[in-house]
């Protein structure tokens, strides 16, 4: 894959005044902040989720729980097409607003789910509904995001602000982390798993519709509308890309499973390994993870800015070996 080559087709046709970058920046922050902010608040009180909707033995419920999580990263690539390609024929702002309103809102409701000894086994299959509907929506967040500020951003400049993504991410999980940090010292078990637990989700709603707000007011990149105006293609985009982009579309796909396995195992995961597997406290493990999102946040940035001078693939094969 040509780092060169690829930037250039991403380049924007003319450069918005400063302020629009802005504002792009700024709701793509935003926007992914709250998706992963939410979908990240469910690793966190997994062992808690797991007791609600999984009753039995901690370890049976806590497999279950991340078995839900696992089961909606397979809606993931399936939700990566769809909106990827209603980006493209749609507009760029029109699949982020609706991707973060539809993702919002399933966490609203996973808020909002009566336990198992209240409804039994429908309780666990509308988790894993509505799981799966943040697992479809969050793969348009993510992509659409970067997408987004890829075409609005200066080229020499485009890694650092691409790295907001990424940096938005840490941040939504840090803020998650934080919460399930502060509740847990604050509140007594009973209370986290009779009611504690549902806060982060219900704060998605109102965080959701805010995200949705900024997104509508905002004007899709001039790149996407010179696409719009010449491209007279019926090829459907997904198509295109299998058929003229194989190479790198698996090369893409291979960088990213390099970063998913270590950011998941690390950041997801590791708190409740801690929990379960070892002495250590809860609080104690929350905060491991605070400290390792920190430091995650800090080096984003650093990076990206960083390839716009060395490029991009070097940048990903030094990451690689790393």
């Amino acid at each position: 894959m040509r780092t060169n080559d690829a930037a250039a087709e991403v380049a924007p046709v003319a450069h918005e005044p400063h302020s629009d970058l802005k504002r792009v920046a700024a709701s793509s922050f935003l926007g992914n902040f709250i998706e992963w902010f939410d979908y990240a608040t469910y690793t966190y009180f997994a062992i808690t989720i797991g007791q609600v909707f999984f009753p039995g033995s901690e370890v049976n419920s806590t497999l279950m729980a991340f078995a839900i999580f696992a089961l909606a990263f397979i809606f993931r690539p399936l939700g990566a097409m769809f909106w990827g390609s209603m980006g493209d024929k749609k507009g760029r702002k029109q699949s982020l607003a609706i991707s973060v309103l539809l993702m919002s809102g399933a966490a609203f409701l996973i808020g909002c789910l009566p336990s198992y000894q209240a409804i039994g086994l429908a309780s666990p299959i509308l988790l894993l509904v509505l799981r799966s509907v943040q697992g479809f929506s969050v793969a348009g967040e993510y992509s659409g995001a970067a997408v987004f500020l890829a075409e609005y951003a200066p080229p020499e400049k485009r890694g650092r602000y691409c790295s907001l993504v990424p940096a938005s991410t840490a941040t939504g999980l840090l803020a998650g982390s934080t919460m399930a940090l502060v509740l847990k010292m604050v509140l007594p078990e009973a209370a986290i798993i009779e009611w504690g637990w549902r806060i982060p989700f219900l704060l998605a709603g109102p965080l959701g519709f805010i995200a949705h707000y900024i997104r509508t007011k905002l004007e899709d990149s001039p790149a996407f509308v010179k696409m719009e105006e010449g491209n007279k293609e019926a090829e459907h985009p997904t198509h295109l890309v299998f058929k003229k982009y194989r190479k790198r579309l698996l090369s893409s796909v291979a960088a990213t499973m390099v970063n998913a396995v270590g950011f998941y195992l690390v950041l997801t995961y590791l708190p409740t390994y801690l929990t379960s597997y070892t002495s250590m406290e809860a609080s104690q493990a929350q905060l491991a993870t605070d400290i390792a999102l920190i430091a995650y946040l800090l080096i984003i940035f650093g990076s990206g800015t960083l390839s716009d001078k060395v490029g991009r693939r070097r940048m990903l094969l030094t990451a690689c070996v790393a």
